[in-house]
């Protein structure tokens, strides 16, 4: 019976901080109550400022963390990386569109085709190694493939989507 009071327990801390950042009418999110680190915008259906979906970094941290152990071409050593899955934050914000445009802090773009996410665990990381990524280490969020489980993510292609330093996600 503990074990199934434990059970619950872990489930329902799961679930009640993310559910927590959506307002009543679940149409909505819930609006960041410190400062925004990420604006969505585009075709999406939950928002929380205008159009657009702006999340700090506790509401991105209380979304389900997923992660990967990686190399990636620009860090010596390999690294855990871990923070939701793109494609649940997408969904989570009822995203459609054929593809992303994803900005970073110093005004680099790419274009991702949503068809990526469900074909690769691409991570909205936000730490690596347990610790947040500081924007001198590629934070505070990065668009990370999982490039040691598939041979074929070590491409220039890849290398060009990963896009560090997110601070906007267009979706089209």
């Amino acid at each position: 019976m503990k074990n199934i009071v434990l059970g619950w327990v872990m489930v329902m801390g799961s679930v009640i901080p993310w559910a927590s950042l959506y307002a009543e009418d679940k149409l909505t999110l819930a609006p960041p109550i410190g400062s925004a680190i990420l604006t969505v915008s585009g075709d999406i259906a939950v928002t929380n400022v205008g159009d657009e979906a702006q999340f700090d970094l506790a509401m991105l941290e209380a979304m389900p963390s997923h992660g990967f152990e990686t190399r990636t071409p620009w860090t010596e050593t390999s690294g855990y990386y871990s923070g939701p899955l793109l494609r649940d934050l997408l969904e989570t914000l009822g995203a459609e569109g054929e593809d992303i445009y994803v900005r970073a802090l110093n005004d680099y773009e790419a274009t991702l085709p949503i068809a990526d996410l469900h074909n690769y665990d691409v991570l909205l990381a936000i730490h690596r190694d347990g610790e947040i990524m500081p924007i001198r280490e590629y934070g505070p969020l990065w668009v990370l493939y999982p490039f040691d489980d598939h041979v074929e993510l070590l491409g220039e292609t890849f290398r060009f989507r990963s896009v560090w330093q997110v601070m906007h996600i267009h979706v089209r």
